[in-house]
């Protein structure tokens, strides 16, 4: 089954509490992190983290879109994050890092920027739980998906066949009704949608219409997904 991951970058941050409980039939909650120097925009961090953990019972998926990773990723990890995300282009030691947030008990993810190519990482794969392909340019929510990256969610789909892993395929940016099922039949399945989550009248019903149409799609494809 498809997971769906709600992005509180499209939520109102006044009300973050009552935000995470309104989509509390989702899988994971995503939480978008961001520097101010990796990427142009700055968020929220590690208090924030905390503040969630206790609110609400959906695990945090942190998407760490920040310099040094290496050194602040495994913070993360002790406020509370069941799902760590760092970027390739910012790691310095992503194995060791990988490893890490595994030894503290969380699931190791990867990001990649659309530029980079997911072949120079492919004997990292086994070290992570997730990849996570970006479909827009990390940065702002409300972005316009980017089809040019589906032959690259392809590729990664196939890589992790053919090594026989059990890892999670995300997709983030541009994430909708229109876009999610060219994205499950390409080979994702975790999906990270803010706007037509937090966008929608009914954000829970969003969710479970999303999933709904990200498992058709799967279906049709016939490249499985199980979770």
């Amino acid at each position: 089954m498809a997971l769906i991951n709600p992005s509180i970058l499209s939520a109102d941050f006044a009300r973050l509490a009552e935000e995470a409980k309104a989509v509390e039939g989702a899988d994971w909650l995503h939480v978008d992190v961001m520097d101010n120097h990796f990427v142009p925009n700055l968020t929220l961090g590690v208090p924030v983290v905390e503040s969630l953990r206790k609110a609400t019972d959906t695990p945090l998926d942190c998407h760490l879109m920040i310099e040094e990773p290496d050194r602040w990723a495994p913070q993360y990890v002790e406020a509370g994050a069941g799902s760590v995300t760092f970027h390739a282009e910012a790691a310095a030691a992503p194995v060791r890092l990988a490893r890490e947030i595994r030894a503290k008990g969380a699931r190791a993810s990867m990001a990649l920027k659309p530029a980079t190519p997911v072949e120079q990482y492919e004997d990292l794969l086994p070290e992570l739980d997730m990849l996570l392909i970006m479909t827009v340019e990390p940065g702002f929510g409300g972005q316009a998906f980017l089809d040019i990256m589906l032959p690259k969610i392809r590729r990664t789909r196939a890589l992790i066949a053919k090594h026989g892993l059990e890892m999670w395929l995300q997709v983030d940016g541009g994430v909708s009704a229109k876009t999610i099922e060219r994205c499950a039949e390409a080979g994702a399945d975790v999906f990270v949608a803010g706007s037509a989550v937090y966008g929608a009248d009914d954000p829970a019903k969003a969710v479970r219409d999303l999933r709904d149409k990200a498992d058709a799609a799967t279906a049709a494809a016939g490249w499985g997904c199980a979770h």
